[in-house]
């Protein structure tokens, strides 16, 4: 199997395929191609930045023959060429292979996954798993890349339409009984250490924003050295019975 000898085909009309939740949205940029998406850079007021493509192949078929169980399968490029594909699933295949290839040479560590779904966080006073509105976080530079080839799609937040989960009054009650102690520097390092503070809540008449299928994304993550706000997203919610989502992180 080889990679197309073709590029995706970039969208075209910007912001507006993205939905009107985004337009005039000034943090997000559009680009057309695979090297603008990673040297747009991350300062303010761009957080994300977004190449809109067209994709063809059947990505279903993948996932299909895959037969992924429970949780999160990571798949590398054998198992990729090993798969009894047709047509179509071996060009969505072919993709695939080609979007590692280029994210490694230029440094990247991406992983492709096939997701029935993460673990919940339903133990917790404030729930952390991936399925709640969050920023990703790191002690040095660098993004986070991602890319739903299956529906339902990764989904953002407008920071302006969002409100830190520690800043909602009743939740910060919680946590406070849950700590039990003062609402002090002890208690900020004690949601520091469990990663409450990087947790967002829409606000009230928001909505959210599908990153959109075969879309490569760039995200801005909160770091000592970043130059704008990170971008906030969370993981969709997936019925038991429908497809499971194929996605691409780094």
């Amino acid at each position: 199997m080889t990679p197309p000898d073709h590029d995706p085909r970039s969208v075209t009309h910007g912001e507006a395929a993205l939905g009107p939740t985004v337009r005039g949205y000034d943090r997000i940029r559009t680009v057309a191609s695979f090297d603008e998406l990673l040297d747009t850079p991350l300062t303010e007021p761009v957080n994300a930045v977004c190449w809109q493509r067209q994709l063809d192949g059947d990505f279903a078929e993948v996932v299909r023959l895959l037969a992924a169980r429970d949780g999160v399968t990571t798949i590398d490029e054998d198992l990729l060429r090993a798969l009894p594909l047709g047509k179509a699933g071996q060009l969505a295949a072919a993709t695939l292979i080609a979007d590692l290839a280029q994210l490694r040479a230029r440094g990247h560590e991406p992983v492709l996954e096939c997701i029935r779904g993460y673990p919940r966080d339903d133990d917790s006073p404030l729930p952390t798993d991936v399925y709640s509105f969050h920023v990703d976080s790191a002690t040095v530079p660098t993004d986070t890349i991602l890319c739903s080839y299956t529906a339902p799609a990764s989904e953002g937040l407008r920071n302006d339409e969002a409100q830190r989960q520690i800043d909602v009054p009743a939740v910060r009650a919680r946590l406070l009984a849950h700590f039990g102690g003062r609402d002090d520097a002890e208690f900020v390092a004690y949601v520091r250490a469990n990663f409450f503070d990087l947790h967002y809540a829409a606000r009230a008449g928001t909505r959210p924003f599908s990153f959109g299928v075969g879309n490569l994304w760039r995200l801005a993550v909160a770091h000592p050295l970043a130059a704008v706000v990170p971008c906030i997203h969370r993981a969709p919610s997936t019925a038991p019975a429908a497809l499971p989502r194929l996605l691409l992180i780094s």
